[in-house]
């Protein structure tokens, strides 16, 4: 009884996990540059993306903006409108996808075989294969950071952080989470 307990405890771990959708971060760099020389930044505007525009608005900017900011002095740069050392700009890009969708078959049964019935010679459970039935769409959100030095007008680092979306509110909402997950990836670490 417990091992049932055990089991299905489990499985709804496992079914709430993915259930939640994970933010995945990539970072690139230019690694022979020292970024501790960097002391201010100030914004480009926000680059225009030809997907979706759901973060197309004053609150997704603002949440993005202001997250941003609040990383980046954290990290001991400072704002400033004139002459700064780097250039910040973001892009957000939707992308609408599909995935299939499979179901199985085969000769899994579980406890009692197919019959409903104690089965000594079948599987209890596994076993069996499975074969695509169909394809879902999805919507899959990207934001994109990039620093650019001033001097050099070239590109130093650029993060993504990459989520699947179902609603656009929601996912706004998110959009702070996801900007901390995103300057986490700078190679510079926070003040203390």
């Amino acid at each position: 009884m417990k091992r049932l307990v055990y089991i299905l405890a489990l499985g709804l771990l496992t079914v709430f996990v993915a259930a939640c959708s994970s933010v995945q971060y990539n970072t690139t760099r230019v690694h022979s540059n020292d970024f501790s020389q960097y002391k201010t930044y100030g914004w480009l505007p926000p680059v225009d993306s030809l997907s979706k525009d759901y973060f197309n608005n004053d609150i997704a900017r603002s949440n993005i903006l202001a997250s941003a900011n609040h990383e980046l002095e954290s990290l001991g740069l400072q704002y400033v409108k004139e002459n700064p050392d780097l250039l910040f700009r973001y892009v957000t890009i939707v992308n609408n996808k599909s995935r299939l969708v499979y179901g199985s078959a085969g000769w899994g049964y579980g406890w009692g075989g197919p019959w409903g019935w104690y089965n000594p010679w079948g599987w209890y459970g596994y076993g069996g294969y499975s074969y695509p039935v169909g394809s879902e769409k999805y919507r899959y959100a990207h934001l994109i950071v990039e620093a650019i030095d001033r001097k050099t007008n070239s590109v130093v680092w650029q993060a993504r952080g990459s989520s699947e979306i179902n609603t656009p509110e929601k996912s706004i909402n998110k959009l702070p989470e996801v900007v901390n997950g995103i300057f986490k990836q700078y190679p510079l670490k926070k003040k203390k």
